[in-house]
């Protein structure tokens, strides 16, 4: 499982936006409970003695409970910092007004705690609460109109805006805002650069809100109804929509997304001997699963540390090492003057690795030993594996692929995570009554391979392919083939989804023409 999704806690939008008579505005108005978020701009609407040349804005506002997203990383559930992106994503929601083009929305840490507030109505401004234009919550003004945030005063302030653009205006807001919830996590640890976790603000950027001087140019901003922006816009950018937390639409509220790569690579079904004909393929991953009782665990001894891998040839029928140890070409050693043992890691919980290179030329083997051994309680596992040798060939063969999801369930529960095992093998595969009696067929592994979630129904993509840099979606694999892991509580329940892969084979993306569906019950 590498993606993890936080729903907004709360959300808002407060404006100073004029009432229908044009000269009362709705800076007391609240709009915390409406189904969408709403950012606009525009200009000099109303002029006169009470309004001047008017300035209209709104904006929005969300937190997220950063507090889930810690004790997540402390169970295991969300890599270490440096090791995942939490993305926020917004969703556009349609609507009939006019809506801007060619406009960029700034996305700031708020620098003051706020309250959601009880109101509804984004027309005629009724409802009023105490969080809005002026007041971020019972008893509090925003010292600045308009909503509190970080501006560059400080050099950690530098991570915490950021800038999406929209080109037709109807996209949605998927923006890296790694730094900032890596601050918000670390509050508590009051070290350099950490925030408190307030949520983000959301604005047009300030070239682009409405133009409007002020005598007032020095906080606090918070008199009158408008933000001194003397250097902003004179023209207006109406009205860009997003779907807030309380949408009856399960997969279009505001989330920050935590994503990275969980791929496994274990090369024990797949292993290569080093060859000039390859150079990154040459590195070899094993792997070793600690599972008591059906569960992984760390080794009491080892935890966290190192662990020592050493190879040997076989006896001669291969059913066990021999007493020959083999000297790998690469990898990292316990002692360099003495490169036959290699230095595995801790990888996950339960699960180590060791990765290392082993050339041709010093044995033909058909099957070799690896022996994982402690400092102190000796030795842990004895596994084996047959490497192949890499070959070239006279002709450049068209791959195809057949697929299934061997263990496809007809529908899982919202509760669980659930593991699904992709069998492949070459379409050109044309067998006799020999091999069917005599082979198991094989199990190609694809080194990249990557899946998508859709929804049935509407084919909504729920999950896309990750090939980016995040590699969010990529399968891993063992032995026995390529697997992933899936979350269900990603998924709204009573609906069918379908799952499609694309692999990277030869350096080109092809989707392949499988789907498996299944659906999520409560």
């Amino acid at each position: 499982m590498a993606i993890k999704r936080f729903v907004a806690s709360a959300d808002n939008t407060i404006t100073n936006a004029f009432k229908y008579n044009l000269r009362n505005r709705a800076t007391s108005s609240n709009m915390g409970q409406a189904d969408v978020l709403e950012v606009f701009s525009i200009y000099g609407q109303a002029t006169g003695s009470n309004t001047s040349a008017s300035s209209e804005l709104s904006r929005a506002l969300l937190k997220f409970p950063i507090n889930t997203v810690s004790s997540s990383r402390e169970d295991g559930n969300i890599p270490a910092s440096g090791s995942v992106n939490f993305f926020l994503r917004l969703f556009n929601a349609k609507h009939s007004q006019p809506v801007a083009r060619e406009f960029t929305l700034a996305v700031d840490a708020v620098s003051t705690e706020w309250d959601e507030g009880l109101g509804l109505d984004m027309e005629g401004y009724t409802d009023i609460d105490t969080s809005n234009w002026k007041t971020a919550k019972q008893g509090s003004d925003w010292r600045t109109l308009g909503g509190d945030y970080h501006t560059f005063a400080t050099a950690s302030d530098s991570s915490s805006s950021f800038e999406v653009y929209f080109s037709g205006g109807l996209e949605d807001i998927e923006v890296d805002i790694t730094t900032l919830v890596e601050q918000w996590i670390n509050s508590g640890a009051n070290v350099l650069g950490s925030k408190s976790n307030y949520g983000v603000l959301i604005r047009l950027t300030s070239s682009q809100e409405s133009a409007f001087s002020s005598s007032i140019s020095a906080p606090p901003h918070n008199t009158g109804d408008e933000v001194h922006n003397p250097n902003g816009a004179t023209k207006s950018y109406y009205t860009k929509k997003f779907f807030s937390r309380g949408s009856e639409f399960f997969f279009k509220k505001p989330i920050i997304e935590a994503r990275w790569d969980s791929s496994l690579k274990d090369n024990r079904g797949n292993f290569v001997y080093s060859s000039s004909l390859a150079a990154e393929e040459n590195d070899n991953t094993l792997v070793l699963y600690n599972r008591v009782r059906g569960q992984l665990k760390n080794i009491p001894r080892i935890g966290t540390g190192e662990l020592f891998v050493t190879l040997y040839s076989g006896s001669g029928d291969n059913s066990s090492p021999s007493s020959q140890k083999l000297v790998p070409s690469s990898g990292t050693f316990v002692q360099s003057y003495s490169p036959t043992v290699i230095t595995g890691g801790h990888h996950d919980t339960g699960v180590y690795t060791a990765s290392f290179a082993l050339t041709s030329s010093t044995a033909n083997l058909t099957k070799i030993f690896d022996v994982w051994s402690g400092s102190v309680d000796g030795e842990y596992f004895t596994g084996s594996f047959k490497p192949n040798k890499i070959s070239t060939t006279e002709i450049n063969p068209l791959n195809s692929f057949f697929i299934n999801i061997n263990n496809l369930h007809d529908a899982y529960t919202a509760s669980e995570t659930a593991r699904f095992r992709m069998f492949t093998r070459e379409k050109d595969w044309q067998p006799s009554i020999y091999t069917v009696a005599s082979n198991t067929i094989e199990n190609k592994i694809i080194d990249e391979a990557y899946y998508k979630i859709y929804r049935v129904h509407d084919n909504e993509e729920i999950i896309s392919y990750g090939t980016g840099s995040d590699k969010h979606t990529k399968l891993s694999y063992d032995v026995s083939g390529s697997y992933f892991d899936l979350d269900m509580e990603l998924l709204e329940s009573g609906y069918m989804y379908g799952i499609k892969f694309i692999f990277n084979y030869n350096g080109k993306y092809t989707e392949q023409e499988e789907e498996f569906k299944f659906r999520v019950e409560e």
